[in-house]
């Protein structure tokens, strides 16, 4: 049976919401790594650190992932929506030990595959929004 164009919206806006989030999180913590200096208590450092491209490529790439979480919400329940894109912490894990040869330990890959799990089963429930929300105009 095929998608309803609701539902094929919705999944693309879901995979570029996942990938811009753990980008974007994968270049900020790269970008942190590379400063000179440590990020602390003086908030100079964290205006200068918005200049290393690494950073600023992050928190552009976080900007545009929450512009689209905000269309995917008009699309879907928040009930789905939110646990879907926790899959974002199975990217974050895989993409820690690939590009910043992060030590996952086995109790990190085992909350990562019960997230992954847990979105699995989400996403077997339908997903979009039957109706308006009680009391909107």
């Amino acid at each position: 049976m095929p998608l309803s164009a609701r539902t094929t919206r919705t999944y693309f806006l879901l995979a570029l919401f996942l990938a811009l989030r753990a980008f974007g999180n994968l270049s900020l913590a790269w970008g942190t790594k590379h400063m000179p200096e440590t990020l602390a208590a003086d908030p100079l450092v964290y205006i200068r650190s918005m200049l290393h491209p690494g950073i600023a490529l992050g928190v552009a790439m976080l900007i545009v992932a929450l512009l689209v979480r905000l269309a995917l919400l008009s699309l879907a329940d928040l009930s789905f929506i939110l646990p879907m894109t926790a899959i974002g912490y199975v990217l974050a894990a895989l993409l820690g030990r690939v590009f910043l040869h992060e030590d996952v330990s086995p109790q990190r890959w085992l909350a990562v595959t019960l997230i992954f799990a847990g979105a699995a089963l989400v996403s077997s429930t339908p997903q979009a929004t039957s109706g308006k929300v009680e009391g909107a105009k």
